[in-house]
C-alpha cells in the first residue's frame, strides 16, 4: 500500500510520514497540490491524503485534478471544522472520505486501509473486465 501525504504544515506532514512508516505504510509526503500532481506522474500511489486548506491549488482543485489524470487513486480529504462543507464538496467528487483534524493516527490508518481495498477491487473489476473482453476479440478472430 502506497500513500501520498499533501499538507503544507510542514511539522504535521513530518509528524504523519513517521507515524505511518513506524505502522509500516509506504508513505510520502509533498507541500502543495502542484507538488502531489508532479508525485504522481512519477510514482504509483494508492491513496492520497489531502489537505482541503493550502495555499495555491487547495484541496478541491488539487482532488479534481488527482481524479482526472488518476481516476484510480482514492483520495481522503483532512479538513479543520471550519470547513467541512469543503470536505463534504470533496466527498461529491469523488473523494473516498473525509477526516477532521487532529485526527487519531489510528482512525486515519483504518481510513487509508479501507481506501487502499477499494482501489484494489476496482482494479481487480477492470482486469476482470479487460480478461472477458480480450476472450470476445478472441472468439471473434
Amino acid at each position: 500500500m502506497r500513500v501520498l501525504l499533501v499538507d503544507d504544515e510542514v511539522e504535521f506532514l513530518e509528524t504523519l510520514l513517521k507515524r505511518l512508516r513506524k505502522r509500516q505504510v509506504d508513505a510520502a509526503g509533498v507541500g502543495c497540490g502542484e507538488e502531489a500532481l508532479g508525485y504522481l506522474e512519477n510514482n504509483p500511489v494508492d491513496v492520497v491524503v489531502l489537505d482541503v486548506k493550502m495555499p495555491g491549488m487547495d484541496g478541491i482543485q488539487a482532488l479534481k485534478a488527482i481524479k482526472e489524470h488518476h481516476p484510480l487513486v482514492e483520495v481522503i480529504m483532512l479538513t479543520g471544522h471550519a470547513n467541512v462543507e469543503v470536505a463534504i464538496q470533496g466527498l461529491e467528487l469523488g473523494a473516498f472520505d473525509y477526516l477532521m483534524k487532529p485526527m487519531d493516527i489510528d482512525e486515519l490508518l483504518y481510513k487509508v486501509q479501507d481506501a487502499f481495498k477499494k482501489k484494489r477491487l476496482h482494479e481487480k473489476r477492470i482486469r476482470k473486465r479487460k480478461g472477458v473482453e480480450g476472450d470476445d476479440q478472441q472468439a471473434k478472430a
